[in-house]
């Protein structure tokens, strides 16, 4: 038996703005893990989830394939890490929703019947949870360069802001 994982969340920027925050890879790693993610169909990628020696976790790699990538408004990549999480699918379908954004998230393929498959779904929920509220985070942080009123920045000059 395989079970999902889905979370609705409103961002109130707009949708290419969010999309940026799911598919440039320096920008996902500031609210997921370190990566070497493209956003095109077939690209293999993995992302590097850091130890936690407070809880004795030694950190693990996730290798994925972007499965779907229809700009700006779905992405889909396999996700794997062994035993129960093999070959599971990430959806995040984008709509937009008056000035801001719908994200429809979706996890699923877990395969609760093998062991530790509910510690592992119970982990993946509790980690997608913090995960999208960076989402949303990031989101608001981040700052579209001026091309759009007909500047461009500076070499040099970044496009993300910190966090307050």
């Amino acid at each position: 038996m395989t079970k999902t994982i889905r979370r609705e969340i409103l961002i109130p920027q707009p949708q290419e703005q969010v999309w940026q925050a799911i598919t440039d890879s320096a920008t996902l790693g500031e609210w997921m893990y370190p990566n070497d993610f493209e956003p095109r169909v077939g690209h293999h990628f993995t992302f590097r989830v850091p130890p936690n020696p407070k809880v004795a976790f030694d950190g693990l790699v996730v290798r994925c394939e972007v499965i779907e990538c229809d700009p700006p408004s779905r992405l889909v990549f396999s996700w794997s890490v062994g035993g129960p999480v093999v070959n599971t699918r990430v959806s995040f379908r984008l709509e937009p929703d008056g000035d801001g954004t719908r994200v429809l998230f979706e996890h699923s393929g877990f395969d609760v019947s093998q062991p530790r498959g509910e510690q592992a779904l119970r982990g993946a929920e509790f980690g997608w949870a913090k995960m999208l509220g960076q989402l949303s985070e990031v989101s608001r942080a981040w700052r579209p360069t001026a091309i759009r009123s007909g500047i461009e920045q500076s070499a040099g000059s970044g496009r993300h802001e910190g966090l307050s």
